[in-house]
């Protein structure tokens, strides 16, 4: 499939479980802005975007060029999602999936969410409205993107600890 949404916004809303809010969200987001590329990674969401493109879910290889490839990220407040965003130094919008609406089955991403929202790059919705203020807000300003980190340790750390472990 390989890379979309450049200069876009990309949304997922994970692997695991429906968040047919982001993704109702987003699709009036996309309505209200036609000419930005938006496409959703609806999951098991029984909401299908009618002016967003959409997809059910990618091959990890395709959802990383979809991250590297927008100019800005929305999704669930997952550490999958995070992590992605911040290796790919791409600016994260996140909402919370909420227990009382039925979109997990705890409030762990609340958790998440007052945690990582403090980050540069890292930002944080409180509802669907406050989420499409956000994205017009974020995609006009240039500098949010998070430093990209590496998925492997500073090769200096390593040597220290492997020579901690063999002492």
């Amino acid at each position: 499939m390989g890379q979309r949404a450049v200069n876009g916004v990309f949304v997922s809303v994970g692997s695991m479980m429906p968040f047919d809010r982001l993704t109702r969200a987003m699709d009036e987001w996309a309505a209200a802005n036609p000419g930005i590329p938006v496409e959703i990674q609806i999951g098991k969401g029984t909401y299908e975007p009618r002016h967003a493109k959409w997809v059910r879910k990618l091959a990890l290889p395709d959802y990383q060029a979809r991250v590297a490839g927008c100019a800005l990220f929305v999704a669930h407040c997952g550490m999958g999602s995070i992590i992605s965003a911040i290796e790919a130094g791409k600016p994260i919008l996140m909402l919370p999936r909420l227990q009382a609406m039925g979109e997990h089955n705890t409030d762990h991403q609340l958790a998440t969410a007052k945690h990582v929202g403090i980050r540069p790059g890292l930002h944080v919705a409180a509802d669907g409205d406050d989420l499409k203020a956000r994205a017009s807000a974020l995609l006009a300003d240039t500098g949010t993107a998070p430093a990209p980190i590496s998925r492997f340790a500073d090769p200096e750390f390593t040597t220290r600890i492997r020579a901690f472990i063999e002492s």
